[in-house]
């Protein structure tokens, strides 16, 4: 369980997270990386995906995709050849009520590629549809300032 009381800390966590992620998949990378950011509202899951998403290099804002539902990010060759991912695709599971729905986001094609980090915040609204192995972080509020998020190897 990490515990985070600043955007700092938050950002020094997803780091932390990304290296476990990289470890764990290093053996299987025949499918996408998926990561399901779960927790109540106010939580900390689109922060956490910001931080992310600077540890990978991309320096646009990060929005939650509440409204458009999936936002795609290129990542530098550098990245790609750190990390071993060339996309970060973000997610916001929240305003998907039928499964269907994520058939023109291509979540099928894009947990295929290896080469794809898939963070999807709310991701338990669309369990059904998850690869059988994927990563989980339960995000949850403790106070005004206070995150607590607990990294878990999940699988269905």
């Amino acid at each position: 369980m990490y515990k985070s009381k600043s955007l700092k800390e938050t950002e020094n966590i997803a780091k932390i997270i990304l290296k476990n992620i990289i470890s764990l998949d290093k053996k299987k990378k025949k499918e996408a990386t998926v990561l399901v950011c779960s927790g109540n509202l106010g939580s900390g899951k689109t922060t956490f995906v910001k931080k992310l998403a600077k540890v990978l290099g991309i320096k646009k804002g990060i929005t939650s995709p509440t409204f458009v539902l999936e936002k795609i990010y290129s990542l530098s060759k550098k990245v790609e050849k750190n990390f071993g991912f060339s996309r970060l695709v973000h997610i916001d599971a929240y305003r998907i009520e039928k499964i269907n729905e994520l058939k023109p986001l291509r979540f099928k094609e894009l947990s295929m590629d290896p080469q794809n980090l898939i963070v999807i915040e709310w991701g338990e609204k669309i369990k059904k549809e998850l690869p059988k192995s994927y990563k989980k972080l339960k995000f949850l509020y403790v106070d005004e300032k206070t995150r607590h998020i607990k990294f878990l190897n999940s699988s269905r």
